[in-house]
């Protein structure tokens, strides 16, 4: 950004999963509709709304790709896979040819039912994961790491490994279990399947030998015992945030995937004591990194991730007043003289436990903007916002636009 043009300050609030369905024991409003949250309200009425399509009309959007789109990125050509966007996400140091994975340790029967994908969603997989780190199986090295609650990263190093193989997780519980297999006839391809499928047997094997395995079973509560691995890939170079829009960028997340999708536009990422991307998340220090961010940075991207988990568990209860926590620390952001975004990245209802293609929220504030007629900030009233319904890819055209800093196009 140029030094002789001043241009606004923002902060570009995601809260994850936010978009909801009506819920019948909230008289047909959604969890954000339910909420009391007078700041967003404040905002949506002083400002403009709409509503999002994150990857476009009714499609199904996961956070990665959709939080990239909505900041400026062509997944078409762009994605690499959201595997080594959460190894970057935990600072893990990635080589050329690593083959990288996002994981979620889960509770298997020993038919191979998966019986929690989330491992009764634990806080930490540390040590159940960490005698895996180095081992080594067929010339293969695996490297894996703890993230983000039931989370770990796994990368896979060594000679003649690709990442062209498909996921082991049926992404839904009381399913089997899948096997690893090449996505196309490559050697490569094979023998990377091959050597995951002995890892996942191998490292099964002594999970189910862990001693915190051991006590949980003698507790009746979830294992911790089967790795499901996805989202394969390779690490790649993106342009930058600040190389797309000249402006400098910082990013306040908890769990490690946000970092990472900070790290890969080349954001400065903030660490905060007390984020954690759970729902005890520090939400009050979050708030205070942005102000403070504010002095440094022209753009703060701030992540909050439990409105998705609570939606996907079906506690709309919990997502309910998770929103209005998140609304009573918002507070001091509304002093400043900035633009504020705030949205969702993909509507999570709690009526289907998992994402769904449902249009988001949306809404901006900010001095001497457009406004429109919306008095509050949830689904239906953003569906008559001004800004109507659009797309993620046109996220970033509308907040330059605002900005004054957008460059016309043609004559």
């Amino acid at each position: 950004m140029s030094d002789t043009i001043k241009v606004m300050k923002t902060v570009f609030v995601i809260l994850d999963g936010l978009g909801d369905r009506p819920i019948k024991e909230f008289k047909g409003k959604t969890p954000l509709e339910a909420a009391k949250k007078p700041s967003l309200n404040s905002l949506a009425t002083k400002g403009i709304t709409g509503m999002m399509y994150p990857l476009g009309v009714g499609i199904n959007a996961a956070s990665d790709t959709a939080q990239l789109t909505i900041f400026g990125y062509d997944i078409e050509k762009e994605y690499f896979g959201r595997g080594p966007i959460e190894c970057l996400g935990i600072n893990m140091e990635l080589k050329e040819n690593d083959i990288c994975f996002r994981a979620n340790l889960a509770t298997i029967h020993d038919n191979k039912t998966i019986l929690d994908r989330r491992a009764g969603r634990i806080n930490s997989t540390k040590e159940f994961v960490e005698e895996f780190d180095g081992l080594e199986i067929d010339g293969a090295k695996f490297l894996v790491k703890p993230a983000t609650g039931y989370r770990a990263c796994i990368v896979l190093r060594g000679n003649g490994f690709c990442e062209r193989v498909s996921s082991n997780d049926p992404k839904k519980d009381g399913q089997f279990a899948l096997e690893i297999k090449p996505l196309d006839n490559s050697l490569d391809a094979k023998k990377t399947a091959a050597v995951l499928n002995k890892f996942i047997e191998l490292t099964n094997q002594k999970l189910n030998q862990n001693k915190k395995n051991i006590e949980l079973r003698k507790q009746n509560k979830p294992q911790a015992n089967y790795f499901l691995l996805r989202g394969a890939g390779k690490n790649h170079s993106l342009p930058t945030f600040f190389e797309k829009f000249g402006l400098k960028a910082a990013c306040i997340a908890g769990a490690g995937l946000y970092k990472g999708i900070g790290r890969t536009m080349g954001m400065k990422v903030i660490e905060v004591e007390g984020a954690t991307g759970l729902a005890d998340t520090n939400i009050k220090a979050k708030i205070n990194a942005c102000i403070q961010a504010l002095k440094e940075f022209d753009f703060v991207f701030l992540h909050i991730k439990a409105t998705d988990s609570f939606g996907e568990d079906g506690n709309y209860l919990k997502k309910k007043e998770f929103i209005e926590k998140f609304d009573k620390e918002l507070a001091p952001l509304l002093k400043q003289e900035i633009l504020i975004v705030v949205t969702g990245d993909h509507s999570t209802p709690c009526s289907l436990k998992t994402h769904s293609g449902d249009a988001v929220p949306f809404l901006m504030h900010a001095n001497g903007i457009r406004t429109d007629n919306a008095k509050e900030f949830g689904e239906q009233a953003c569906m008559h916002g001004g800004l109507g319904f659009f797309c993620g890819k046109d996220v970033m055209n509308i907040v330059t636009t605002t900005l004054g800093i957008q460059k016309k196009r043609g004559e």
